[in-house]
């Protein structure tokens, strides 16, 4: 790896880049609120659409019936998971690293929006005729974007050898 992608492996390079993420995550949840009609398509592309919606559970509505403050508990458990798999991950882990990183953000948005508005606002909805995919946002795709990075990093990373 490059010592360019390597810089996510430093502390501050990797909280620089979750405040901008969730920065983004949240600006753009507050326009969906100020702009977007409440459960109303408004499509983009044959197969995108903006849909606001809220989401009282964790990703793709599981749990939702739980209380709240177990949502927000175990949000915050991840994220101090993944801040630990985070520093046990050596340096040159880049991949893992960066996908610590976009998990951390994203696991962070969504915990904003409980804390602010009781629930996670949703907004991304890809769907045919036929068939839709869970309504999703930003921070959504940043853990998603950043498990994927973390199982690349597995497979195809450095493997430890045996001294």
């Amino acid at each position: 790896m490059t010592a360019r992608v390597a810089l996510l492996s430093r502390p501050l390079v990797a909280l620089i880049v979750i405040v901008i993420a969730v920065v983004l995550d949240q600006v753009v949840k507050i326009a969906v609120e100020n702009y977007l009609p409440m459960q109303e398509a408004v499509p983009l592309l044959p197969v995108l659409a903006l849909y606001r919606t809220y989401n009282l559970g964790v990703a793709f509505s599981l749990l939702s019936g739980m209380e709240r403050e177990f949502i927000v508990g175990m949000r915050v458990l991840i994220v101090a998971f993944v801040l630990w798999l985070w520093r046990r991950t050596p340096k040159e882990r880049a991949f893992a690293h960066s996908g610590f990183a976009l998990i951390i953000a994203g696991a962070i948005g969504n915990l904003i929006d409980g804390f602010v508005y009781g629930h996670v606002i949703d907004y991304i909805l890809f769907h045919t005729e036929t068939w839709s995919f869970a309504v999703f946002n930003l921070a959504d795709s940043f853990i998603t974007i950043g498990a994927g990075l973390v199982i690349l990093d597995e497979v195809f990373g450095p493997k430890k050898t045996d001294q």
